[in-house]
């Protein structure tokens, strides 16, 4: 469970967070009309691009253009590479430092200095055809990506709602990759200008940097989390330190252990897209060129669907859903290409009219897609579940897990290759992998797991519709009290809530087949009558007392039982003897009364003449449904009866 951040040592950085409600605008697009993210998504999309171009123009001018008689044309690519990476794994502790202690907009418009700084020096590497300036600034502009990774992360939790925090990461993905992709296409083209070339791409290195300047002075400032931090300067003893920070919250460092083996899964195809062209595909540069459109273009649209399918939460559902669709085309993409018959080398235009070929460009599509709808959420609960004090230096930890698993992927690829793995069995190998890795997470941290199976049934089993979520808290205690209709009841409350809940369940949910082995996978607190088992009766409530002191959401049905007649039950006593134990903590959380609607009939619930889960089809498919949440009642007015009338209420509203 998440305990409550502790918002006192966050001071007023986090005031800017003002949780906007849902209907504040009308979908992620809408960010960018605003100044609190235009600004930052534009300086970022103009930093990334500018990584690109540089790199791009320089690897191909290395490998096309000048005879380096110490680089051998096939090693341009891996050493500009591993000079880019290598800030990484040195700075990215002291980048975290840097980012929590100081103002985030005063870090960014350091950063972009820095890179006019940079491009000027590189921009006489290109004039003279100095290779080793242009190195020394590849290893350069890898520091000033290690300076902005936290901030680019830490920046949109103080500045975004958590209701648009999904979106706003999955506009700044969609825009890293646009932006890469890009970069690298404008500096394909301007390096390949005979004689001019690197003069242009010289100005266009500054000319962007210059830009992602002017347009950074407009970023709103965002103070610090933490200013009174003293930065150890050491990279190494706070690289050790940072990883224990993070994990210090298994939820969170687990996640960041997930978002690495996304890197390690992409970096593996992005890797073999040139030999992949080549030597399965038998097409030229250009095809190479298509595939890494297709694959930026997947991601993009994976990014940005994550808002619509999280109905605007943090919603960590999709994660297993990404995972599932990563494995099933990355293995389909071995069977697509494995049986291509050799032909002489193919344009674009010769490759796009054999058919088999769409297949194989469908299969990275859609396996980039799901890849970002598995890297969003994971960013958006790594900036929700983070204590802001330490959030920059959590999101640095991250980023030399990135940079470690891109080696491990490029290590072990070189290995199969070596071992006589052809392209497409590696790709398959990296499918399997992806199987196995993302089951190994999602046992290790079951919330991935039940927000998937809440999420399925909450949009392909019912139409449900949540109103009045916002009443939901976003952190701290609360007592969660819903009528109960049916088997699934829980399950639909865990799809409204953007927070784990811990439910107090009648012993005998238990017993039944699925549902009892999910609820024990939730960590539901079985209650027993008193009457039939004092001692757990008395024990669950101690259980629930926990829950609530831990600062987590606790979620209780008073009626004691599902009802048998579609009516609502009075409630029991229970409610009181919790608000009783969370008083024994020094605390008195709010109650929510919600209301399910809709549910009396359906196949989870019980009829008058039968049982549950007897006529799969009683009600049909996606019959609609919905939540109905009430303001929060104070402990101190609850009453099981008031209570009850509260949640009648919700009830009857439509």
């Amino acid at each position: 469970m998440a305990a409550t951040p502790d918002r006192a040592a966050a001071g007023s950085a986090e005031s800017i967070n003002t949780h906007a409600p849902a209907d504040e605008h009308p979908n992620q697009f809408a960010l960018l009309g605003q100044r609190r993210f235009a600004p930052f998504f534009w300086t970022q999309f103009a930093g990334a691009a500018n990584d690109n171009l540089f790199k791009f123009a320089f690897t191909v001018m290395v490998t096309y253009q000048l005879s380096v008689s110490w680089m051998q044309p096939a090693m341009a690519g891996l050493v500009i590479g591993a000079l880019f990476i290598l800030p990484f794994l040195l700075f990215s502790a002291t980048s975290g430092q840097v980012t929590d202690k100081f103002d985030k907009t005063k870090v960014i418009r350091f950063v972009k200095n820095l890179e006019i700084g940079i491009m000027l020096l590189a921009a006489y590497g290109f004039f003279t055809a100095n290779v080793p300036v242009l190195l020394g600034c590849t290893f350069l502009m890898g520091l000033h990506s290690t300076l902005f990774g936290p901030v680019k992360f830490a920046y949109m939790p103080q500045v975004l709602s958590e209701r648009e925090l999904t979106g706003g990461n999955g506009m700044v993905e969609m825009g890293t990759f646009v932006a890469i992709l890009a970069g690298q296409v404008i500096g394909g083209l301007l390096v390949a200008i005979p004689q001019v070339g690197p003069t242009y791409v010289a100005i266009g290195c500054v000319a962007a940097a210059l830009l992602g300047r002017v347009i950074a002075q407009f970023i709103p400032s965002v103070p610090a989390t933490d200013p009174n931090l003293q930065i150890n300067w050491n990279p190494f003893s706070e690289t050790w330190r940072n990883l224990k920070l993070a994990h210090g919250n298994i939820v969170v460092f687990r996640s960041l252990l997930g978002i690495s083996w996304m890197w390690f899964f992409g970096a593996v195809f992005l890797s073999q897209f040139p030999s992949f062209a080549k030597e399965v595909l038998h097409g030229s540069s250009q095809v190479a060129s298509l595939l890494l459109v297709v694959f930026s273009i997947g991601i993009a649209i994976g990014s940005l669907l994550c808002e619509t399918l999280s109905r605007r939460h943090v919603e960590i559902g999709l994660v297993p859903l990404g995972a599932i669709g990563m494995s099933v085309f990355s293995i389909d993409l071995y069977f697509a290409s494995r049986g291509l018959p050799p032909s002489a080398e193919l344009s674009v235009g010769q490759f796009m009219t054999i058919s088999a070929h769409w297949r194989v460009m469908a299969d990275l599509a859609l396996l980039s897609l799901f890849a970002g709808l598995y890297s969003v959420p994971m960013y958006a609960l790594i900036q929700l579940r983070s204590q802001p004090t330490h959030r920059a230096r959590i999101i640095a930890a991250n980023n030399i897990l990135n940079a470690l698993f891109m080696i491990a992927s490029s290590v072990i690829a070189g290995a199969l290759l070596a071992a006589k793995f052809t392209i497409p069995q590696i790709f398959l190998f990296t499918g399997l992998a992806n199987a196995v890795v993302a089951f190994y997470i999602f046992m290790l941290v079951p919330e991935y797991f039940l927000r998937f199976i809440a999420w399925i049934a909450s949009r392909c089993v019912y139409r449900f519709k949540v109103t009045g979520d916002q009443h939901i808290p976003l952190e701290g205690a609360a007592i969660l009290a819903c009528n109960h209709v049916s088997f699934v009841d829980a399950v639909l409350l865990m799809a409204a809530s953007p927070r784990p809940i811990v439910f107090v369940m009648d012993h005998r949910i238990f017993k039944i087949p699925v549902l009892g082995w999910f609820f024990k996978l939730a960590k539901a607190i079985p209650i027993a009558p008193k009457s039939e088992d004092p001692a757990h009766y008395e024990a669950a409530f101690v259980a629930a007392g926990q829950v609530l002191k831990d600062g987590d959401l606790l979620a209780i049905f008073p009626e004691g039982g599902i009802t048998k007649d579609g009516e609502l039950q009075e409630f029991k006593g229970g409610i009181m003897k919790i608000l009783e134990q969370a008083k024994a903590h020094g605390i008195e959380p709010p109650v929510i009364p919600m209301a399910l609607t809709n549910l009396w009939g359906s196949y989870f619930s019980r009829i008058e003449k039968g049982g549950a889960m007897v006529r799969p089809f009683r009600r049909g498919l996606l019959s609609r449904v919905g939540l109905n949440v009430g303001q929060p009642v104070k402990a101190a007015d609850v009453s099981p009866e008031s209570l009850r009338q509260k949640v009648l209420l919700l009830c009857a509203s439509t």
